[in-house]
């Protein structure tokens, strides 16, 4: 007899959630993880981080518009300290939560180091050195990534950074380089900048976020700048030196070198999958060239038992994608009829200052598919809601299959769009046309009136612009 039906390694958002569903299919689980419950996303990541952008909202709110909301301060005191704490306390409280939820669905919780002695078999070692074997019908793989930081580059913990010692520094840096304009990058720009940090965002391709719609890089670049966010595009590092007082940052772009002078860099420019010294090429799983597990649709790896979900798979690397996987591959394990995941159409968001979020093709990617689509932009500046928040720049911008009428993508820049997008996704799920989510009735002032509208210019039927 197994010792567990199922053994997941890895207790992040993707490892918990499966673990939670399996045990509700009937199945003995057991979760390992090395340093905590809830993984990077719950203790040093997506949670902790959206704490100090709330805080940075404020602080920014305080410094910078005071004269337009009426009111204003001789001594304004901020101390980023107590959003730090306040970071960690929100972390404590859901990390308690998940533990919570391992007791409540009969979940064994090991903690210590994991690594697979056969297909069948994984070893923990704990803290103390001491190991222990467990047997398994099925294990799943959900070990998640690091940031991936190039050999000359010296992070120290201290001058220059990753997002783990970012988040957990009480201090505030005075000024800061920020290498990488991708999703934690642009977030932590917000946060430094809302508190007066000086920062410039360093990055290698044409534009910030550069995996989203172009109209929404300039959108956000003209944002940034607005709030003093300084931006290099198309521009590479060369090197980091560190210094008595800080850091010097040499930097390149297609004329000429420069070096930028700062308290801290932060690297922000990926991330690296955690499946080196777990055994996998023992146990004969495939990986890909850059090392992660390759899975088929039911998040299956070429050994039968073995299971990956959540950035060790390069999917995409996302918490919500992996808890979406997580809840398939159970299904999978159990039996049940499962769906695919279309990794295209999953929803994607960035809690800049403003947000940003998306789903499906860009306008560029498109047109590569040579697709017959037409464009509804409509902008917040048009939003009674907006206008009243004093929050309005930015727009939402759907594409529409011009013969069927199905959504292919949005992209939306502005206040909260993470929270308006999931009426786009669920309609796409659901084989709604743009057409019906234009004639859902929404209420009225509200911002999700922005989606409603933009569908209506696509359709040719505006009445607001």
């Amino acid at each position: 007899m197994a010792d567990f039906d199922l053994l997941v390694i890895g207790a992040g958002p993707g490892g918990y959630v499966a673990a939670i569903r399996a045990s509700q299919l009937g199945m003995k689980v057991g979760i390992i993880d090395k340093e905590w419950l809830g993984g990077v996303c719950l203790n040093v990541g997506c949670i902790p981080s959206k704490a100090l952008l709330k805080n940075a909202e404020v602080a920014h709110l305080l410094r910078e518009k005071g004269k337009e909301f009426g009111f204003s301060f001789e001594n304004l005191s901020l101390d980023y300290s107590a959003a730090v704490k306040r970071s960690r306390q929100v972390s404590d409280r859901l990390t308690r939560g998940v533990g919570f939820l391992m007791k409540k669905n009969n979940i064994t919780v090991l903690m210590g180091t994991a690594r697979l002695t056969d297909r069948n078999t994984v070893q923990v070692t704990n803290a103390a050195g001491q190991s222990t074997s467990y047997s398994a019908k099925n294990i799943l793989i959900a070990t998640g990534s690091s940031p991936s930081v190039p050999p000359a580059f010296p992070v120290d913990g201290v001058k220059v950074l990753t997002f783990r010692e970012a988040i957990l520094q009480e201090r505030r840096p005075e000024s800061v380089v920020i290498i990488g304009a991708g999703a934690i990058g642009l977030e932590f720009a917000t946060v430094w900048s809302g508190y007066g940090t000086k920062v410039t965002l360093v990055e290698m391709l044409p534009r910030i976020a550069p995996l989203e719609d172009e109209e929404v890089s300039a959108e956000l670049t003209k944002a940034f700048n607005k709030r003093g966010i300084k931006t290099l595009t198309g521009t590479r590092v060369m090197g980091i030196e560190t210094t008595e007082t800080g850091v010097k940052v040499k930097v390149a772009d297609a004329e000429s070198e420069q070096v930028l002078d700062a308290d801290q860099a932060l690297v922000a420019i990926g991330f690296r999958p955690n499946t080196a010294n777990l055994g996998l090429e023992e146990a004969g799983v495939s990986l890909t060239e850059r090392r992660f597990i390759d899975v088929d649709e039911r998040m299956a790896t070429n050994v039968p038992g073995i299971w990956a979900i959540g950035d060790v798979t390069g999917k995409l690397l996302l918490a919500h994608t992996a808890s979406a996987q997580g809840i398939l591959c159970a299904e999978a394990m159990a039996g049940k009829e499962t769906r695919a995941i279309n990794y295209t159409m999953i929803p994607r968001a960035t809690y800049s200052q403003p947000q940003v979020a998306s789903f499906g093709l860009t306008e560029v990617q498109a047109r590569e598919k040579g697709l017959n689509f037409k464009i509804g932009k409509f902008p917040f500046q048009a939003s009674g809601k907006a206008l009243g928040l004093g929050d309005y720049g930015g727009f939402a911008k759907v594409l529409v299959d011009s013969d069927s009428g199905e959504l292919l993508g949005a992209h939306l820049i502005g206040p909260e769009v993470s929270e308006l997008l999931p009426e786009l996704t669920l309609a796409w799920r659901n084989g709604l046309s743009a057409e019906e989510v234009g004639s859902n009735i929404h209420a009225h002032p509200t911002l999700s009136e922005v989606i409603a509208e933009a569908v209506e210019v696509a359709e040719g039927k505006a009445i607001q612009i």
